[in-house]
């Protein structure tokens, strides 16, 4: 990993140590959610992630449709939005990672069966009664940081039943999009190493567009997928 990465990962568990205990007390009064944030911006400023705004975040329950290049979408995202993730289910199993997508109120579904669609509806629809938004990787993987791939409208259907808008947003790392890419077939691990290890500064940019209301799930998915192309430039 080199010296980098695991001052980084050192700084990183120290961080959470830290920030564990209050998270505890937190929740008792049902803040906890502030700490899951606070948790994950403490986290993009150690890797070296310059978060930028453009356009407004939507306010209360919104289904939050991105693109999805790198696990530093969820720090840059979750530092600053604070949603609650969709992520697949096999996620919750793995060592810490599992934990932490647990602690930060992830939605797991199993993406790969067809059958659960209405069970994985019903539970994003469940997600989005509470005020907190729910943020969907919509390509169903990461990128490759040229192309965008089309947006899955299964889970576009839960916003409609729960009668939340969809917003649109475009995560644009700039002329680094390909650099940051995790590539297909590469593990977790060895993706961990990379990031960790990369060195300098990364500015990030968050472009949000307009959300979206009163679409059928094929329809969000297709207009949602246009807005984060034109804002990616890739339309």
């Amino acid at each position: 990993m080199g010296l980098r990465g695991g001052a980084r990962l050192l700084l990183i568990a120290g961080w959470l140590l830290a920030c564990l205990p209050c998270w505890a007390a937190a929740r008792l009064f049902g803040r906890a959610d502030g700490w899951v944030r606070r948790f994950l911006g403490g986290v993009c400023r150690i890797m070296g992630l310059d978060v930028a705004l453009d356009g407004r975040p939507a306010s209360g329950p919104v289904l939050i449709a991105a693109n999805h290049l790198s696990w530093l979408d969820i720090l840059a995202l979750g530092g600053t939005v604070n949603p609650r993730f969709i992520a697949k289910a096999e996620i919750a199993g793995w060592p810490l990672v599992g934990w932490l997508a647990t602690v930060g109120g992830s939605v797991f579904v199993s993406r790969e069966r067809r059958s659960a669609t209405r069970v994985q509806a019903d539970a994003v629809a469940g997600a989005l009664a509470a005020p907190r938004p729910v943020a969907l990787f919509a390509e169903g993987g990461t990128g490759d940081g040229v192309t965008l791939h089309p947006f899955r409208p299964a889970l576009f259907a839960a916003a409609a039943e729960a009668g939340a808008p969809v917003q649109p947003v475009a995560i644009d790392y700039g002329s680094r999009q390909a650099e940051v890419a995790w590539p297909d077939g590469v593990s977790f691990a060895t993706e961990l190493t990379r990031i960790l290890s990369r060195p300098g500064r990364l500015p990030v940019t968050l472009r949000f567009a307009p959300v979206l209301s009163g679409a059928d799930r094929k329809a969000a998915a297709q207009a949602a997928h246009r807005a984060v192309a034109e804002r990616l430039r890739l339309a």
